[in-house]
């Protein structure tokens, strides 16, 4: 589809056009590595499993649907038609045999979930219906239908029950940590799986600008005219790359409170797919089927994991990353180079490399060290 120059304000009609059908895809065709190593992760943490079990019988999966079919708007073909369509038309381009009920829920938050336990169902806020134009929208319903197809509406499930939970069990002695625990675990597995998904949405969608414009949308909402794919690409480079170590950690406790990753991280991600070989070949036709899935070799699909996860760490400009690279490769002189990544722990610019009780890496001397000014205080997160 041609990028039109006017503003995409509403859901104007595009034309439709042909798109590649997946005859029985299996998600591994799309699924990021990082979103197969979290999951085996998440599986191996201690009490996952006792507690997954548990919460199966437990969670209050009929009142959940109950509630959307009760208090939301159901897509129908005499309901929100052209979205139906679009599900449609998802559902058949992945393969997957069972539509998932879908619903329009008044929120004027932009969001997409997909949850269940036995089946999948797909819910969309008005915020978002408003926000994005069809081939965008059309993007969204994929990603969603990727969730489905993969099973990741069970663990999405099990994660909204026990984010209520913790805020229940607060006040109870070391209860809410351990709540807590399999809440961060999921909620890292979870960031991962947006990765996936956001691929099956490329799959469904087939135009990758439409997948960029949505994903800005969602960071700067309806003023594409403002926005430029470029720059905000840029943005997220600069991300990745800019500051020192201190940035690195605080970057990290940004994103633990979150569900999904970073905007500009995600264009990003998709962008670098969308370029590589295994996108072009499952356009091609060439991807792994369901049928070939009880074949597949669990210890074959970690070691793939581990080996992205290597790739990362190499190419990464991130600082952090940068460090654990030199730790791996043995470089040396280690203790002043984490010293500089955080600012010489406040030390005055005449002395870099002081350490935090005022040392330095060279050698004493006859002459008393001179007091060092105070040290700062480190940085406090304030999510």
């Amino acid at each position: 589809m041609s990028d039109d120059s006017h503003q995409h304000t509403g859901h104007e009609h595009v034309p439709s056009r042909q798109r590649r059908r997946f005859p029985e895809i299996s998600s591994r065709a799309y699924e990021h590595p990082a979103d197969r190593s979290a999951l085996v992760a998440l599986r191996k943490l201690s009490g996952f499993d006792t507690v997954f079990k548990a919460l199966s019988g437990l969670l209050p999966e009929r009142s959940l649907r109950l509630l959307f079919l009760s208090d939301s708007v159901r897509v129908s073909d005499r309901q929100f038609s052209h979205l139906n369509d679009m599900l449609r038309d998802a559902c058949y381009i992945l393969d997957l045999e069972k539509v998932p009920p879908m619903y329009v829920n008044q929120d004027p938050q932009p969001n997409a979930m997909c949850i269940g336990l036995d089946e999948p169902i797909i819910v969309v806020t008005t915020g978002l219906v408003e926000l994005l134009d069809e081939e965008e929208m059309r993007a969204v319903i994929g990603h969603e239908v990727g969730h489905a197809l993969s099973g990741h509406s069970v663990y999405r499930t099990v994660l909204l029950f026990l984010t209520n939970l913790a805020l229940r069990v607060a006040w109870i002695p070391l209860g809410n940590v351990a709540v807590m625990a399999i809440v961060t675990a999921l909620r890292e597995w979870f960031r991962k799986s947006e990765l996936s998904a956001d691929r099956a949405g490329l799959l469904v969608g087939q135009d990758l600008r439409a997948s960029m414009r949505g994903l800005m949308k969602l960071a700067g909402g309806n003023h594409l005219h403002e926005m430029n794919v470029d720059a905000f690409l840029e943005q997220a480079e600069e991300y990745e790359a800019g500051g020192d170590l201190r940035d690195s950690v605080l970057k990290i406790l940004n994103v633990l409170p979150r569900s999904h990753p970073f905007a500009t991280v995600r264009a990003a991600e998709l962008k670098k797919w969308a370029a590589s070989r295994d996108y072009q070949r499952i356009m091609d036709g060439h991807y792994p089927r369901r049928s070939d899935d009880k074949d597949t070799s669990v210890s074959d699909s970690f070691r793939e994991s581990a080996a992205h996860y290597a790739g990362h760490v190499r190419s990464s400009k991130d600082p952090l990353m940068k460090l654990v690279t030199d730790i791996a490769g043995g470089a040396g002189d280690l203790g002043s180079r984490v010293r500089r990544g955080f600012g010489g722990f406040g030390a005055s610019p005449g002395s870099a490399g002081a350490g935090a009780n005022g040392s330095t890496d060279a050698p004493p001397t006859d002459t008393p060290p001179k007091d060092q000014p105070p040290r700062d205080e480190p940085p406090r997160d304030e999510n």
